[in-house]
C-alpha cells in the first residue's frame, strides 16, 4: 500500500491520527514538578556543597583549567578549592576524537609531558591528501603552511589521552567528580551564575568514529589520510580522516565528517560514512580487519565567526562549547587546552583576592576575553576564518578548495574580508517534494555494517526507567511538521537510532518514538532538527557511551 500511494497521499495519512499518541516528552524541564503527578508525594533533599572554582564537563580545556588553577595555587601557596565535574561514570569515556594532537598546549602545561608518560605514542610520519570520486582518487600535495600539514603532531586515542589528564589533575587536588550531570544553573537574585545543579534522579520516565584493528601488513604507523569528495556531491561539506595509531597492535581511527548544513532530508551522515568505507582506496586497508569500536559526535564547525560572548558574571565558557576548533584542520584539542590554561590565569587572581568571598554576586572575568584575543588561539582562528564559508559556491567543493589554496596559501588569512555563514544548519533542509531519495546500499557485514550493531560497540547505557533526556518542546510537532514537509529526517540524521516514526497502536497515523537508551550525547538532533522542536538535555549521570579510548 505505500508504494501505491503517491508521496503527498502518503505524507497526508500519516499526519491524520484521530488517536492520540502517548506522551512523548515527560522530562521535568517540560513538565513542571508541580503540575507532574509523578512528584506528588515525593519528598526530596537537596545537598549543597560550596568550591572556590567549579568546572563543568572533564574533557581537554576543563581539566586543563583545573589542573592550572591547582598549580596557580601550588606556586602561590594558596588554598583553592577546585571541583569538577562530569557526566560520564570516568574521565574519558564520552570523550570521542580520531585525535591528531597539536602538543602546543600540553607542553604549556606540563613541558615534562613525556617523563610524566603522556600517552602520546604515535607522532605523524606521512600526511595523505585525496580527492574521491566513486572509483578513484586523486592525490593532492600537501604544500607547507596548509591546514592539513601535520608535522610535529601525534596520534592519540583522545579517551585515554583525557583519562591521563584526570590522573594529573587528581595528583595536584583537583576533586573529581564523574558521574554527576550539571543540568541546571543556580543565579544570585542579580542575575550572576551562582553555581550548578545536578539532575534529579529516581523518578520513572512514564505519567560516526570507528576503531578498527586491520591486517599488520597495511599498518602504517604515524600515517594519516584525508578525503573529500565522493561519497558526497560537491554542495554537500564534508570530508574523511584515516589514522594510523601505534598502540601496540594494528589499529586505525577513522571518520567521516558531514556539514549539518546539508539540505537534502534523505541524507544519513551513518549511512554515506558505510558507503565511504566502499572506496577502493580505503577498502583495501579495511579488508581482513574487524571494527571494535564506534561512536558519533557533533563538532563546532562555526569558527571564528560564531564565537559567542566568552565571559558573564560567575563563569565563563571554554573549550568546545564556545566553538574553539580550527575547521580545516579539523583540530580543536589544542586550541580547548589553551583556553582552560588561559581562563584559569584569568580566575586564579580574582578567586584569591580577599573582595572575592561574596555570598550575593558571582565574579565577573573579563581578562579571560582579553587574554584569549591576545593568544595564537585567536591568530589562529582568525586566519582560517573564511576556509569553511568559502564553500557556499556555485562550485562547491571545487570553489572552497581554489579559494584556500589562493587566499590561504598566498596570503595566509589576511584577506580584509570575512566571509558570513549562511545561516542556522536546522533550517537549511529542503522540504522532501523538492529532493530525491538516496538510494544506499545494504552494508555487507564486512567493511559497512548496520546502524544498531555499531551502536551496540559505543557501549551506550541508560537508566532505563528515566524520563528521556531527548525532550520536545510541543509533541505534536514531528508528525504534523518534520514527518510531513521533510519526511522525517530525524530518523536519519541520528546516528544512534534514536528517533523513529512508527504506527499508532490503535487506529490510523505515525508517531514518533525515541529510543533515548540508544542515545551516544551526540546532540545532532539539537541542532539538525528543522523545527527546533527537539531540547537535548543531560540524563541522568553516568548514562551514555562507554567509550573505551575512542
Amino acid at each position: 500500500v505505500k508504494q501505491k500511494l503517491p508521496r503527498g497521499d502518503l505524507i497526508t495519512r500519516r499526519t491524520c491520527s484521530s488517536v492520540t499518541a502517548p506522551r512523548i516528552t515527560t522530562h521535568y524541564t517540560i513538565r513542571p514538578r508541580d503540575k507532574d503527578p509523578r512528584w506528588e508525594g515525593v519528598e526530596m533533599e537537596r545537598f549543597a556543597d560550596q568550591a572556590d572554582v567549579v568546572i563543568v564537563g572533564g574533557g581537554p580545556a576543563g581539566l586543563s583549567a583545573a589542573i592550572r588553577l591547582k598549580q596557580l595555587a601550588n606556586e602561590h601557596q594558596k588554598e583553592l578549592r577546585v571541583c569538577l565535574v562530569e557526566k560520564a561514570p570516568q574521565m574519558g569515556a564520552h570523550t570521542l576524537s580520531g585525535a591528531c594532537l597539536e602538543p602546543s598546549a600540553l607542553t604549556e602545561l606540563f613541558p615534562d609531558w613525556k617523563e610524566r608518560g603522556a600517552p602520546l605514542n604515535t607522532p605523524v610520519t606521512e600526511d595523505v591528501f585525496n580527492i574521491f570520486t566513486k572509483n578513484h582518487r586523486i592525490p593532492v600535495p600537501i604544500l607547507p603552511g596548509l591546514p592539513m600539514q601535520n608535522h610535529g603532531n601525534y596520534l592519540v586515542r583522545l579517551g585515554n589521552f583525557v583519562r591521563w589528564l584526570g590522573e594529573q589533575a587528581e595528583e595536584l587536588g583537583v576533586e573529581l567528580y564523574p558521574g554527576y550531570a550539571a543540568a541546571e544553573v543556580l543565579f544570585h537574585e542579580d542575575g550572576s551564575v551562582k553555581g550548578v545543579a545536578t539532575n534529579d534522579v529516581g523518578i520513572a520516565k512514564d505519567g560516526s568514529p570507528k576503531l578498527w584493528m586491520i591486517d599488520e601488513k597495511k599498518w602504517k604507523p604515524g600515517r594519516t589520510e584525508h578525503s573529500v569528495g565522493w561519497p558526497l556531491d560537491r554542495h554537500t561539506y564534508g570530508g574523511s580522516f584515516l589514522y594510523h595509531l601505534n598502540e601496540g597492535e594494528p589499529l586505525v581511527a577513522l571518520g567521516f565528517v558531514v556539514g549539518l548544513d546539508y539540505t537534502n532530508p534523505y541524507l544519513s551522515p551513518f549511512r554515506e560514512f558505510q558507503r565511504w568505507k566502499h572506496h577502493p582506496f580505503v577498502a583495501a586497508t579495511l579488508e581482513g580487519g574487524q571494527r571494535i569500536a564506534y561512536g558519533a559526535r557533533a563538532l563546532n564547525e562555526g569558527g571564528f565567526q560564531s564565537i559567542p560572548k566568552l565571559t558573564f558574571p560567575g563563569g565563563l565558557l571554554i573549550g568546545c562549547s564556545p566553538g574553539f576548533m580550527n575547521v580545516p584542520k579539523i583540530k580543536g584539542t589544542h586550541t580547548a587546552m589553551k583556553s582552560g590554561i588561559l581562563a584559569a590565569e584569568a580566575i586564579f587572581p580574582k578567586v584569591t583576592a580577599e573582595e572575592a568571598d561574596s555570598e550575593t554576586a558571582g565574579l565577573h572575568v573579563p581578562e579571560y576575553a582579553e587574554s584569549l584575543k591576545s593568544s595564537w588561539v585567536w591568530k589562529e582562528l582568525h586566519s582560517v576564518r573564511n576556509i569553511r564559508p568559502s564553500f557556499h559556491n556555485p562550485l562547491g567543493l571545487y570553489g572552497g578548495m581554489i579559494y584556500t589554496g589562493i587566499f590561504y596559501w598566498i596570503l595566509r588569512g589576511k584577506e580584509p574580508w570575512t566571509l558570513k555563514h549562511r545561516g542556522l544548519d536546522a533550517h537549511q533542509l529542503k522540504p522532501a517534494k523538492e529532493c530525491t531519495p538516496i538510494e544506499y546500499p545494504k552494508p555487507d557485514g564486512k567493511i559497512s555494517f548496520d546502524l544498531l550493531s555499531s551502536v551496540a560497540l559505543s557501549g551506550t547505557n541508560h537508566e532505563g526507567d528515566q524520563p528521556p533526556h531527548l525532550t520536545l518542546k510541543d509533541d505534536s510537532v514531528p508528525v504534523a511538521r518534520n514527518l510531513a514537509v521533510y519526511d522525517g529526517p530525524e530518523q536519519r540524521f541520528c546516528p544512534a537510532g534514536v528517533y523513529e516514526y512508527v504506527p499508532v497502536e490503535t487506529g490510523d497515523g505515525m508517531r514518533l518514538q525515541i529510543n533515548a537508551q540508544n542515545c551516544v550525547h551526540c546532540k545532532t538532533c539539537d541542532i539538525k532538527d528543522p523545527s527546533q522542536n527537539i531540547n537535548w538535555v543531560v540524563p541522568e549521570g553516568g548514562g551514555g557511551p562507554a567509550y573505551n579510548g575512542m
